[in-house]
């Protein structure tokens, strides 16, 4: 494939045939850092390639700064920013790809049709503070959020371009495209202390975003970006022209002080529940620019420090190459081990509940294949489930959790749900009769799992993800906040620091140590602390210090922590395997794969650890070999899928975003079957988070975006 081309100053050097494998065809626009042009795969979907100026591809800060971009964005990637496809920082000209849907940014929709209504400002409110929301959980702030960073969809607000995401030390350079920030979007930390530069300033960054949308400027205007730093630093913002019901909301993040500024969640509580009661915002779509030949006119003007906003998760990549034979689909990837939040569901007590579902040893019984509706509330997300004892619990669009009768489907009991919140992305067990729920942003809540009382309820003003761990629950805010509940009562158990670390991030829960895995990132990439914690305590029980950046995945048959190395772009390109034994000092094996893989989730028997992508490529490796050893691979050509589930017989299923499940022979690595996507009102759903499929006895659980829960025979799947 013809490398990138071209250093010298002509318009040959600003115009490459190629950045990695794919064929650039024409120029969206061109800005300060440089090009983005329209690229299509193999398959012809159509993608936004930004690549690097000439200039800045010799500069080692520049590529370093572009590197930490790409594996920001990638990190965030989800519902509501642009995700990546691919990329490679360490090209001759380094560049970035993302999936390509035409549609404005903000500042041309201001710029073009004037301020926003006040039913459109309240929902780009309520759009930009969730996304805030699961981009600080992500562990990242943006520092750079502004109208033309922010991209306008039937689906809401993406926030796009996280080159200067991490915080780093810089001044203010001329209004030449290499601002390291936007002095009026910028917060008074920005200016007066860039190393203290936290979330809170992505939320007065918001508040100058929306005094925008809502009058055409900003709450500090002037010519010169040295006057608005001043003003941004010691004036009042001019709120005139700000709706009166959201004036004092507006206010309140830009307060001076960060502590003064509410959270994103307190943004979203705020709103409720006018905003989400006003008709969605849906922008005139821009024209699609032209492949050379198509006839379709000329491509409009686009900002190149701009990512184009995306539709899907990443596609597929096997030894370096990336082909996906589907069509494009407005959904959005969202990593499995990053949850928003998590639902808890928790053994019944002997004898408890109104009715009794049937037991483990009567679902291997017998079998008949169902269907049940749990959602009512339209199309769009596919119901989460676990099952435990013999009952299925269940979330959905509009229903906090329900019970499910895994023989017939019947829903024994059900609680609802806002409408507009959204379900966490996986349920979770707790203990003693008990069934919790929790939404992205809301508390925990216990619910009795006979009948469905409530029971106790354990929340916090700062989202939170939940990990359970035996009988504790462990809650993190993913920005240096972690405690830990009592799962029979929610009391809480702890709050503290863990000794060693800063920002800790919860891992898997090993049931056999009875350990919780945490781990973080040194600020640079370079080197990862891993450890163990009780979850009852918080004590830390063993902690070291391992090269590179490493994520914990799971543990192996025999107790082994699993991490994965993550190269620069965020693929897997390695497995780090701590112990079995004492942490401290249990040995540590490095293995290297074949190539590197763009993962969405793991499962492992005993020394084989199975690695699913987003776009359906299997993986199977043997940890056991001396150098670690691929058994096979399998391409299923499925778009977005769920992490991975093992089951009896040799079996894996994962699910897929249009509602089908499919099955692998792990002994020889091949599909044996998959089910029929679902269809909604006769037409195709697609579900921007895929839930994991549930295997209980003979049968298999799935679940699909038109919001059904659906039984499949686990004995025989080539009948699916």
């Amino acid at each position: 494939m013809p490398p990138l081309r071209g250093t010298g100053a002509d318009r040959e050097a600003e115009e490459p045939e190629y950045a990695g494998d794919y064929r650039l065809q024409a120029c969206l626009g061109a800005g300060g850092m440089g090009v983005v042009h329209l690229a299509s795969s193999a398959s012809g979907l159509r993608l936004a390639v930004k690549v690097v100026h000439a200039r800045y591809a010799e500069d080692p800060e520049f590529r370093a700064r572009f590197r930490q971009e790409v594996a920001a964005a990638r990190r965030v990637s989800g519902a509501f920013t642009a995700p990546v496809v691919d990329a490679d920082p360490d090209a001759v000209r380094p560049w970035m790809a993302t999936l390509y849907v035409p549609g404005p940014t903000l500042a041309d929709q201001v710029k073009r049709n004037g301020p926003l209504s006040p039913a459109e400002l309240r929902r780009l409110t309520a759009g930009l503070a969730e996304a805030l929301r699961d981009i600080h959980r992500a562990g990242v702030v943006h520092r750079d959020l502004k109208p033309s960073n922010v991209l306008l969809t039937d689906g809401g607000p993406k926030v796009i371009d996280f080159g200067i995401s991490r915080p780093v030390d810089s001044d203010l350079h001329t209004e030449t495209g290499k601002l390291i920030g936007s002095p009026p979007f910028m917060a008074p930390e920005q200016f007066q202390r860039p190393r203290e530069v936290g979330p809170a300033a992505d939320v007065f960054a918001l508040g100058s975003v929306l005094v925008h949308a809502a009058t055409g400027h900003g709450p500090f205007d002037s010519d010169s970006p040295y006057i608005v730093a001043y003003q941004v630093v010691h004036d009042e913002p001019d709120l005139t022209g700000v709706p009166t019901e959201l004036a004092p909301l507006i206010a309140r993040c830009l307060a001076k002080d960060p502590v003064e500024r509410p959270t994103p969640a307190q943004v979203m509580q705020a709103l409720l529940p006018p905003s989400y009661a006003a008709e969605a915002f849906i922008p005139t779509q821009r024209q699609r620019p032209a492949l050379p030949g198509d006839g379709s006119g000329q491509p409009p003007a686009w900002d190149a420090d701009t990512p184009v906003r995306s539709t899907t998760g990443s596609p597929p990549r096997r030894r370096g190459l990336r082909i996906r034979p589907r069509p494009t689909i407005a959904v959005a990837a969202a990593l499995a081990l990053a949850t928003a939040g998590v639902y808890a569901a928790l053994s019944p007590p002997a004898g408890g509940g109104s009715e009794t579902p049937t037991r483990p040893a009567e679902v291997a019984s017998s079998f008949t294949g169902w269907q049940t509706a749990v959602q009512e509330h339209g199309p769009g997300t596919a119901p989460s489930c676990d099952h435990r004892a013999g009952a299925l619990y269940c979330t959905a669009r509009g229903v906090d959790l329900a019970r499910l009768d895994p023989v017939t489907g019947r829903v024994l009991w059900s609680r609802t749900a806002p409408v507009e919140q959204m379900p966490p992305t996986g349920p979770v067990f707790l203990t003693d009769g008990l069934v919790g729920a929790a939404s992205a942003t809301g508390p925990l809540q216990a619910y009795a799992a006979g009948d469905g009382t409530p029971g106790w309820r354990a929340g916090s003003d700062v989202p939170e993800t939940y990990r359970p761990a035996g009988s504790a629950v462990v809650l993190s805010d993913g920005l240096g906040g972690i405690r830990a509940v009592d799962a029979h009562s929610g009391k809480e158990l702890w709050r503290h620091g863990l000794a060693g670390f800063g920002v800790p991030r919860p891992g898997p829960y090993d049931a056999a140590s009875g350990l919780l895995a945490v781990s973080e990132v040194s600020y640079d990439g370079t080197r990862t602390r891993v450890g163990a914690i009780r979850p009852t305590t918080g004590e830390v029980v063993w902690q070291r210090e391992l090269e590179g950046q490493l994520d914990p995945l799971g543990h192996t048959g025999d107790g082994a922590l699993v991490l994965g190395s993550l190269y620069d772009t965020g693929l897997l390109d390695g497995l780090v395997l701590v112990g079995p034994g004492a942490g401290a000092d249990a040995p540590v094996r490095r293995l290297a794969l074949p190539y590197r893989i763009d993962f969405r989730g793991m499962a492992v028997h005993g020394a084989v650890v199975h690695l699913l992508s987003p776009d359906g490529h299997l993986a199977a490796f043997d940890t056991a070999a001396p150098k670690g050893r691929m058994l096979w691979d399998l391409e299923t050509a499925a778009g977005n899928v769920s992490p991975p589930v093992l089951g009896p017989g040799n079996r894996l299923y994962f699910s897929v975003q249009d509602g089908r499940l499919l099955a692998v022979d792990t002994a020889r690595g091949a599909l044996i079957g998959q089910t029929r996507p679902r269809l909604e009102n006769g037409r195709l759903a697609y579900a921007p988070v895929v839930p994991p499929p549930v295997v209980a006895g003979d049968r298999v659980f799935g679940t699909a975006p038109d919001g059904s829960v659906f039984a499949v025979d686990a004995q025989d799947p080539e009948s699916w």
